[in-house]
């Protein structure tokens, strides 16, 4: 073979491989774009998922339109009816002293916009409804510590003047968790603990849900009416509110026992294993048709334990509205 020849044929393969180079190169960037779209996609699919599972499930989404930890309360427009589900409930203190109403206070000319509950520096407060923290702040000129929480029934509550607070927000809290501990912080006269009740930022008397001096919500559910409400905090206010002057039996903060237990000059260690099983108490409200067996089973105990807890024999019947611990 000659050499011009060779560089010929030399000329032809270099043209030929650089050829199947660019070839197989245009090749890559077509398979690359559709793939490029497709991570881009499946990115867009990833974040929006995260994004899904952060804030899925907040309370009442469909009541509230955001979710923001700057203000205690910020009133939106309040539907004119609103059913808010009261079961399942924990009382946030075994607290049956109620020492100011909620309403105008003449003394200060400006409204309360809760119920001052008495209890002691140190006392367990619990979380009255299933729900979200969505804050837990400190104001010195008001509430002091206090904890914010959203509840899946649509309310929200406050709980001010804490010695402490022992969640954190966007923490997801079951009804009787342990939220924080009475205290006299902030705007307080004495230790107390200052409970509200709010529906889109707006305030309801706590008396209209709570009762108390019963330790019990007032019904199964309360329907809110723009129509019939002021009337029915009133009525709240008249038989739920503060009792007489305002004077009111220590034992009355802690025990959950009777009166006539109370008066009966039980001893000081008896008082203590009463203040203990209040701090503990769980409560079911019994519903139509409701069995021991189907209240043991949905709290995954026995009958046998929800018998002994409340002093039931063998053949005794429960009926609607009666309250049976499971805890």
């Amino acid at each position: 073979m000659n050499l011009k020849k060779i560089a010929k044929t030399f000329a032809f393969t270099a043209l030929f491989t650089l050829s199947g180079q660019q070839a197989a190169a245009q090749d890559l960037l077509a398979r690359q774009a559709p793939v490029d779209k497709r991570v881009k996609a499946v990115d867009t699919l990833t974040f929006q998922h995260l994004l899904d599972r952060e804030y899925s499930g907040l309370p009442a989404e469909d009541l509230y339109a955001d979710w923001e930890n700057k203000y205690a309360h910020r009133a939106t427009q309040l539907p004119d009816e609103y059913k808010i589900d009261l079961r399942d409930f924990c009382m946030p203190t075994p607290s049956r002293v109620v020492t100011s109403n909620f309403g105008y206070r003449a003394r200060w000319h400006r409204q309360h916009k809760g119920l001052d509950i008495k209890v002691y520096v140190g006392d367990t407060i619990r979380s009255a409804f299933s729900g979200m923290v969505r804050m837990v702040k400190y104001e010195a000129a008001g509430y002091g510590k206090y904890i914010v929480i959203r509840h899946d029934n649509g309310l929200e509550t406050i709980y001010g003047h804490l010695s402490k607070q022992l969640v954190r927000e966007n923490q997801r809290v079951k009804a009787g968790d342990v939220i924080g501990l009475g205290g006299n912080t902030g705007r307080s006269t004495g230790s107390h603990l200052h409970f509200e009740t709010r529906l889109c930022g707006v305030a309801l008397n706590p008396a209209i849900l709570f009762d108390f001096r019963a330790q019990d919500v007032t019904g199964d559910f309360y329907v809110y009416r723009k129509s019939t409400y002021n009337r029915e905090s009133a009525e709240a206010t008249r038989l739920r509110g503060v009792r007489g002057n305002g004077s009111y039996d220590p034992a009355d903060v802690h025990s959950t026992a009777t009166a006539a237990n109370r008066n009966s000059g039980s001893n000081a260690s008896s008082k203590q294993k009463n203040v203990a099983s209040a701090a503990t108490r769980k409560v079911h409200k019994v519903k139509a048709g409701e069995t021991l067996y189907r209240i043991a089973t949905k709290y995954g105990v026995s009958v046998e334990h929800l018998r002994k807890l409340n002093g039931l024999g063998k053949n005794a019947n429960i009926r609607a509205g009666q309250l049976i611990r499971y805890s």
